[in-house]
């Protein structure tokens, strides 16, 4: 022990004597820690005060509608997205798996082997297809799958319940009620549902927004044309454009990513617990399995998957959002490139009587449009991105982590609606200010300084780049000391430096006009 540390624990071991000869020893030491309670008392609360405020009302129970709902998709933006609610909805679900279960069943009946479901009549395979329509399967139908769920505490098999139940009235039908669900793990009938429900959202819905976004874009290259328009790189003055051409950008690249999403497959199986069509070899092992469920996944309009386990692995999904994602990401650059184009003034808002900018701050007309899809593209993605990641991994032949995880397969897509719908309402709404376009350009000489130097080069005047770095950098340029800079360049012949002095930041643009009016040649 050092002399410090011994000398220290000597002071305080006098300290304590002295002050215990100064005051009456306790009986017993006291802990400064509380006694032990059970752990069960821990988190008890201690006893009210009697200052303390009485506690709170229970909250109303409110019932949902717009106004209640959670999710902003249920309520603020409702009537967006009140189209999806047929798809993706619970009772979209139910009515995904209805159709399926049908469709089985319908299938099996045109298996020589199978003896015992033989070929249904018109009225027997009319009650059927009637079952497969939004029409025939009613909410009513659904609440009545979500009443005997409440027991089965299985979504899946509450289905199968309640078409035996609207199956009894039919006497072919009540005859193979036992063959409804043959052979099917749940992942059977749901992954099936969930390939059909994307693929109505994406070609329903999707898809045809994105081509009304595509011709907007398209529309907007055409009438601009010819706008010149001052270019900014790094937030610089740069070489001219037109607007159009900065248009066609942007619908060009959109499309790609449009037609990648379009050519995504919707991949499905039906075959059985693990994948290997046990249970339907075990009761019927004289039919080819595998290839009645190859001509009864296409029959749904989905294209088979001839490798799977327990689920289909949820591959083609990804690759769904991840070009969604890539579409999304090409608007988010639009819709900034558009926020930036009216804040310089490029474009105005026409106006909505009664519409109100800013609470304080009468003058102001937002691109609320805009940043309203910015902020939605930014949800979706990060939505999708996550099924993206979850869904193709699953352990060993099956886990559930994916099972909640689809319940959410429309709130992405959902969410891109909405974007789509809002630049589509930000562009209806532009109004190019020419004045504005001109006047930017006649202050940005500068920009001339590119093509001036390109030309010394040809002509093999020395050092082009670096007279007009010197010249240009830092300074003012104005057009009549860009043309004496022009006139005052040794080597340079005369024609060539007439014909620089027939360029201005207007009419420097290369073939930008010429880009935008193909465009149709590219999409």
């Amino acid at each position: 022990m050092n002399t410090t540390l011994r000398s220290s624990l000597k002071s305080s071991v006098a300290g304590r004597e002295a002050s215990g000869r100064r005051q009456a020893r306790l009986p017993a030491p006291v802990s400064r820690v509380g006694p032990c309670r059970p752990v069960a008392t821990l988190a008890a609360p201690p006893p009210a005060s009697s200052h303390a405020p009485a506690p709170a009302a229970p909250a109303t129970k409110l019932e949902l509608s717009e106004l209640t709902a959670v999710s902003p998709l249920d309520g603020r933006y409702g009537r967006l997205s009140a189209p999806l609610r047929n798809i993706f909805s619970e009772y979209g679900l139910i009515r995904f798996r209805i159709l399926v279960e049908c469709r089985w069943l319908q299938q099996l009946s045109r298996i020589p082997a199978v003896t015992e479901v033989p070929p249904f009549s018109p009225a027997a395979n009319a009650i059927l297809d009637k079952l497969c329509t939004p029409e025939g399967c009613t909410p009513e139908i659904a609440l009545r799958v979500k009443a005997i769920e409440k027991t089965t505490n299985h979504d899946v098999k509450a289905v199968e319940y309640v078409l035996k139940e609207q199956f009894r009235s039919n006497p072919e039908l009540a005859a193979v009620l036992e063959f409804t669900h043959f052979a099917c793990t749940s992942e059977d009938i749901n992954n099936l549902s969930h390939a059909l429900m994307l693929k109505e959202a994406v070609h329903g819905h999707v898809l045809p927004t994105m081509d009304k976004l595509i011709s907007e874009l398209a529309r907007l290259s055409r009438e601009f044309a010819d706008v010149p328009m001052l270019s900014r790189t790094h937030g610089q003055t740069a070489s001219p454009t037109t607007m159009g051409k900065e248009m066609a950008v942007f619908a060009y690249r959109l499309q790609r990513q449009r037609d990648q999403l379009a050519a995504v497959p919707y991949l499905g199986k039906m075959a059985g617990a693990v994948g290997n069509y046990n249970a339907h070899m075990s009761a019927y092992p004289e039919v080819d399995w595998q290839a009645v469920a190859a001509e009864f996944v296409p029959s749904l309009g989905l294209e088979f998957n001839p490798y799977v386990t327990q689920i289909e692995p949820h591959d083609y999904i990804a690759e769904l959002y991840s070009a969604m994602i890539r579409f999304n990401n090409i608007l988010i650059d639009f819709d900034r490139d558009l926020w930036g184009y009216i804040s310089l003034g490029y474009f105005k808002q026409r106006t909505i009587a009664g519409e109100v900018g800013s609470s304080t701050m009468p003058h102001k007309v937002n691109p609320i449009d805009f940043e309203n899809s910015e902020g939605n593209l930014g949800m979706a993605n990060a939505l999708m991105d996550h099924l993206i990641n979850k869904l193709p991994i699953s352990r060993w032949q099956r886990d559930l982590t994916d099972s909640t995880v689809l319940r959410n397969l429309g709130v992405g897509v959902g969410h891109s609606l909405l974007a789509y719908a809002a630049s589509l309402k930000g562009i209806s709404k532009l109004q190019i200010d020419l004045a504005r376009l001109a006047s930017d350009l006649d202050n940005s000489w500068e920009v001339l300084a590119e093509p001036i130097q390109t030309v010394m080069r040809r002509y093999g005047v020395p050092e082009p780049y670096e007279k007009l770095k010197a010249f240009t950098r830092g300074n003012r340029v104005t057009q009549e000391s860009m043309m004496t800079f022009v006139d005052g360049i040794d080597g340079l012949p005369q024609p060539a430096k007439e014909q620089l002095k027939k360029l201005t930041p207007a009419n420097y643009i290369g073939n930008a006009a010429q880009q935008a009016t193909s465009l149709p040649h590219h999409l």
